[in-house]
């Protein structure tokens, strides 16, 4: 081979090493290339994902937020509909005394405008003084106070209330105001009262019976030895007074019958009783006399039957009657008995009279047991009425 050619050949071998160098080297850049877009590509896909996630997830607290803000204003609305619909008197105070809470049931019990409360509670309860002193009480002696009555004075009237109070503390137990609880027992009170009336009026209607009997019969003896007396051998002189002690002896023990038997209880024979029959034979005891001055005595409208204690309806008609007549002392007497029904079905029996009427300082006491009815001063026309539970 000669000389040229060996360096020909030479030179075809280094451009052919040159362009194998170069053809690895684009090979490498090639792949390089497509593991770095491949690369890009992943992390752009990895990017839009946590980007997603992170918008639903901030998505999910939006929600969670609202529904826990309508879940808070449900809480707070039901809160402020609860205190403003009870029936008794709440009252809020920080440890500073101001008021935080005062519900409408509160404002009406203590007498107080719907505005102008959110001040120190001593200015509010200023006309409440027993009320503002037991919340006084709790905030300095820290202590809770249990259903306490305290009496109440405003205007002419008088109230009572019912008092709890309860200091408000935190978690850490420190104290940071009180909560108060008061309701009206007026109506318990009074109710206690007419209790204890009656425990007293039924021990000396046990008492006062004892003496009874035997005060009538000291009577029944002195009326039988007046009874042993002939009025016609006795002196002229002598007869009124004999004839006198026989009728007082004789109304005195009527009343202390009566007496006794308004003390004694009274034991109900309930069987069915028609309520026309008993008002027109009490308005026929009474008729004859009625038609005598004058007057008469009818019987109108629907009766029926009711259950009840025949023998003393009889009597509670016959003294109305009774009484009516008594009523018409300087007029020809016109009564009337009248009967219906309301819409209840209850029935409504009156007995009315063309009487002057009863005296208003006395119409309050004329129900009382023993009330002389013939000391009462006629002004206007009477009206005495009874009622029962009727089946027409």
């Amino acid at each position: 081979m000669t000389k040229a050619g060996s360096l020909l050949l030479l030179l075809t071998a280094i451009v052919a090493a040159l362009a194998g160098i170069l053809a690895f080297a684009v090979s490498k850049f090639l792949l390089a290339a497509r593991s770095t877009a491949r690369a890009g590509r992943e992390g752009g896909a990895e990017t839009a994902f946590m980007a997603a996630a992170m918008e639903e997830a901030l998505q999910k607290m939006r929600v969670q937020e609202r529904a826990m803000q309508a879940r808070a204003e449900a809480s707070e609305r039901l809160s402020g509909e609860i205190i403003a619909s009870m029936t008794s008197g709440l009252l809020v105070v920080s440890q500073e005394g101001m008021v935080r809470t005062l519900n409408p049931a509160g404002r009406h019990l203590i007498g107080l405008p719907d505005s102008d409360w959110m001040r120190d509670y001593r200015e509010v309860l200023r006309d409440s003084t027993p009320l503002a002193d037991v919340i006084h009480e709790c905030l300095v002696g820290r202590r809770p106070i249990v259903r306490r009555t305290v009496k109440m004075y405003r205007g002419v009237g008088a109230s009572h209330l019912g008092i709890t109070v309860s200091p408000i503390r935190d978690e850490s137990g420190h104290e940071h105001g009180a909560i108060c609880l008061f309701s009206d027992l007026s109506e318990v009170a009074d109710l206690e009262d007419q209790l204890r009336l009656k425990d007293s009026l039924a021990r000396l209607g046990e008492l006062t019976a004892g003496i009874a009997h035997e005060f009538r019969n000291g009577l029944a003896t002195i009326h039988g030895y007046s009874r042993l007396l002939d009025l016609e051998r006795l002196p002229a002189d002598f007869k009124p007074y004999v004839q006198g002690i026989r009728e007082e002896t004789e109304e005195l023990g009527q009343v202390v019958t009566n007496f006794l038997n308004f003390a004694k209880p009274a034991e109900l024979m309930l069987v069915p009783v028609d309520i026309g029959v008993l008002a027109e034979k009490a308005a026929e005891e009474i008729r004859a006399e009625a038609r005598a001055r004058g007057g008469d005595v009818t019987v109108t409208g629907r009766f029926g039957t009711v259950e009840g204690d025949e023998v003393l309806l009889r009597q509670a008609f016959s003294n109305l009657c009774r009484n009516a007549l008594e009523a018409c002392i300087d007029v020809p007497p016109r009564i009337m008995v009248e009967g219906g029904t309301d819409g209840s079905g209850m029935l409504r029996v009156s007995v009315s009279d063309n009487g002057p009427g009863v005296d208003p300082a006395v119409g309050e006491r004329i129900f009382r047991p023993f009330f002389g009815y013939r000391a009462c001063k006629w002004l206007w026309p009477s009206h005495h009425t009874g009622q029962g539970s009727g089946n027409n």
